[in-house]
């Protein structure tokens, strides 16, 4: 059987909801944060919980796993779709697939003129140079704060860059595939090596991977490297991204019933109860 308690964690300030199950003598506990939150030693903010011995066997439910960690599971980060019916998705699934695509290229971000291994500002240079394919929407300015906005642009453009921020992992990867937006990974960190359940091993199927360090040292263009993709390898990602992965990307609404799809959730819970199953 299942024994599920719910639970409220904070620290310094900062505070989780956090979920157990145990199931037999496995426990789950599901985690509001990125895991490095949970590692931190030496700064001023986090805590070491997922370094205590205690929490070492446990399976661990986050929105970005420790890579070397066997017990930290990812799952995607929620997006802003939160569907009630099989017709939600269909529709919302033939609205992307007609939506015209006026941008190639689009960034929704910030630089960080402080990180001396960002390459945002690279980034933003190349879109700002070919404005004519790339279009830029500045986030440190505020415009990001209205969701539309940048749900909007990702509707509008074929290809979404999504360069590392103060982690390796962003939920903009995901609003951006469940816009039908094609997302630039720079840092295999970022989606190939997290989310297991939820992405297909083969990354060229839903995404363009340019190495960060070509980037850094201008050995490679991102705006010339993405015009050169053709329309029908466009075309043949965003399909599959549409629909074969968006359906199981998005978390239901509460009250959701689902008959034909397997949201986000129900695809972790089948692979949880899979791993489980393994161990018991």
């Amino acid at each position: 059987g299942f024994i599920v308690s719910f639970g409220f964690l904070g620290y310094y300030g900062l505070g989780l909801v956090l979920s157990t199950i145990g199931v037999g003598f496995s426990t789950v506990f599901v985690l509001g944060k990125i895991s490095w939150d949970f590692r931190r030693n030496k700064l001023p903010w986090g805590s070491r919980f997922l370094e205590l011995q205690e929490m070492q066997s446990p399976t661990k439910l986050l929105i970005e796993r420790h890579p070397w960690e066997v017990n930290d599971v990812a799952i995607p980060h929620p997006t802003y779709f939160h569907p009630k019916t099989d017709d939600d998705i269909t529709s919302w699934q033939i609205k992307m697939t007609s939506k015209p695509r006026r941008n190639l290229i689009s960034f929704a971000g910030g630089a960080r003129p402080g990180n001396p291994y960002s390459i945002r500002s690279a980034l933003i240079e190349q879109c700002k140079s070919f404005s004519d394919q790339c279009r830029f929407l500045n986030c440190s300015n505020g415009s990001c704060d209205k969701p539309e906005n940048v749900i909007k642009l990702f509707q509008d453009s074929e290809f979404c860059l999504q360069p590392s921020g103060d982690s390796p992992t962003r939920k903009s990867v995901f609003d951006s595939l469940i816009s039908g937006c094609i997302p630039v990974i720079f840092n295999p960190y970022t989606a190939y090596y997290q989310y297991a359940w939820h992405l297909p091993e083969d990354h060229k199927r839903y995404s363009v991977y340019i190495d960060q360090e070509d980037v850094k040292v201008k050995r490679v263009n991102v705006v010339e490297k993405l015009m050169a993709k053709t329309l029908k390898e466009r075309e043949s990602m965003r399909s599959y991204i549409i629909h074969q992965l968006l359906p199981g990307l998005v978390y239901g609404d509460s009250n959701a019933k689902f008959e034909k799809f397997r949201d986000a959730f129900d695809i972790t819970f089948d692979n949880l109860l899979g791993k489980i199953n393994k161990l018991v």
